[in-house]
């Protein structure tokens, strides 16, 4: 018998220290001698913690759970890769990554100890490993475009045959620090550590695997593609995933999972202050404002159409640039517990943790009819099927998810003129990505204001915190919010 235990995209997890804890207690719970821990991305960031400590707060937790492995997800590069470069080589996880290229074409990492594939004995079985990333990181993430990402399912492949001929031939492909440090002679399992979405189909397809361990996409999934079990555990440590190879009654290469809720789990000791003491060292305390109906941000609130806590942020862009138009991309909310009573600059940075500036965008009626639309992705292949993609401010859209049109779209109640310019205020994300509001460049950039959080804060402060509904939004037809589970930007 043999046990993965697996986690992914614990992002804001860290802002609480106590449920850190509580999410590593059940990490550990869950290993054993038959087991290993590995992990699938965005791992290290975004958050408040992430942000003080530049990622680092995972060495921490990776210490807690005696995590062996990880793969980069599109956040690890929030600091920028010289960051990641650093805490790569001091963090006690090794990471596997087959399709990311540094500044210069080459492997990203491999000095620091990054590797295409590996091998690990765990229980009575060897488990070789490779790793994956969105092809579309340098795209997600400004800090990631000197960067280059091959098309995973061929790197995949390609280390996946490496590996195999490697163990043929005898070498010795096991991470230093597993099961027993023994060279692998051969290979029982073979799995993706895949930070891609909804790519893992693909993967599961095209590549001859025991299990895809994936993230990216905060839905959790279980269920076999191809013949291999494909698994994603969602976001801020929502649930582990406990993988077992072997069990009797099951098919020979098909591994079974469970998703296990942390509730209950006991604290791993000292892992909370050790996360607090660096939260310390920011001062974030401020009270900003209190709120006496709580925001919710979970994933089926930001991502089913308007909600308060899209247009509080909306909101606070418009404010800051004097703008027509507040936009704000629903994967950029992240999740967490709700905003209620006394709301610290602390709380806003976990809502909206990212070091860009808010930056104001000049665009026709037209092209803004487009953003408009982009907002359902009719056209754009992110998140799932039933996601909406944003929230606004001084603007109403009504779409027609049957006809997947604009029904109507108006700003300051007046409907949008094509021939007129409009500003839009957004995060200077949204310029830079090609992956979630495409119509927006670059070439439309007039000015610059505050970083997102400050500018969020400084509206707090002055405007105070209380979004209501307005209508801003209406979804008509088919769509649901039932199944919508939450994103990633």
């Amino acid at each position: 018998m043999a046990r993965l235990v697996h986690y992914s995209d614990i992002e804001n997890v860290f802002d609480v220290p106590e449920r850190a804890a509580r999410l590593a207690g059940r990490i550990r719970a869950l290993s054993g001698p038959d087991a290993a821990v590995v992990a699938t991305g965005d791992t290290t960031a975004p958050g408040v913690l992430s942000l003080v400590a530049t990622g680092r707060q995972i060495v921490d937790f990776y210490a807690a759970t005696d995590t062996a492995l990880d793969t980069f997800g599109n956040h690890e590069f929030d600091y920028g890769p010289d960051a990641l470069r650093g805490l790569v080589a001091d963090a006690p996880a090794t990471f596997v990554s087959a399709n990311v290229r540094d500044e210069d074409g080459e492997p990203f990492g491999r000095s620091e100890g990054v590797v295409p594939w590996t091998t690990l004995a765990v229980g009575d079985a060897t488990i070789g490993f490779v790793g994956v990333t969105d092809p579309a990181t340098s795209s997600l993430n400004p800090m990631a475009a000197d960067l280059s990402f091959d098309d995973p399912v061929t790197a995949a492949r390609d280390a996946i045959a490496e590996m195999r001929a490697a163990i043929a031939g005898g070498a010795d492909g096991t991470v230093a620090g597993g099961a027993d440090g023994a060279a692998a002679s051969s290979l029982d399992h073979t799995v993706v550590l895949s930070h891609l979405g909804a790519g893992d189909d693909d993967l599961a397809r095209e590549l001859d695997v025991d299990a895809v361990l994936g993230g990216h996409v905060h839905s959790r999934r279980n269920e076999v593609v191809g013949g291999t079990r494909l698994v994603r555990p969602g976001v801020n440590g929502e649930t582990v995933a406990e993988i077992e190879f072997g069990s009797a009654g099951i098919p020979t290469g098909v591994p079974t999972a469970t998703l296990h809720d942390p509730d209950g789990a006991d604290p791993v000791e000292g892992l909370a202050a050790a996360l607090d003491e660096r939260m310390a060292a920011a001062d974030l305390g401020e009270v900003v404002d209190r709120v006496d109906e709580p925001i919710e941000r979970t994933g089926p609130v930001v991502h089913g159409g308007e909600c308060r806590a899209g247009n509080v942020v909306a909101d606070a862009f418009r404010w800051a640039l004097d703008a027509d138009v507040g936009l704000s991309n629903a994967g950029g909310l992240r999740q967490g517990d709700p905003l209620a009573g006394a709301v610290t600059k602390a709380d806003l940075i976990s809502l909206i943790p990212f070091e860009e500036p808010v930056v104001l965008a000049s665009v026709t009626g037209a092209e803004l009819h487009d953003v408009f639309r982009e907002m359902a992705a009719p056209d754009v292949d992110f998140g799932e099927d039933d996601w909406w993609h944003g929230h606004v401010s001084n603007a109403r859209v009504v779409w027609d998810a049957d006809a997947d049109l604009i029904a109507e779209a108006t700003v300051g109640g007046e409907p949008i003129d094509p021939e007129r310019r409009y500003t839009v205020a957004v995060s200077e994300y949204l310029l830079h990505s090609e992956h979630e509001f495409p119509t927006l460049a670059q070439r439309h950039r007039v000015d610059e204001g505050p970083i997102q959080y400050e500018a969020l804060a400084a509206y707090a402060r002055s405007e105070g915190i209380d979004p209501a509904i307005e209508g801003r939004i209406e979804i008509r037809g088919r769509r649901s919010a039932s199944a919508i589970t939450g994103g990633d930007r």
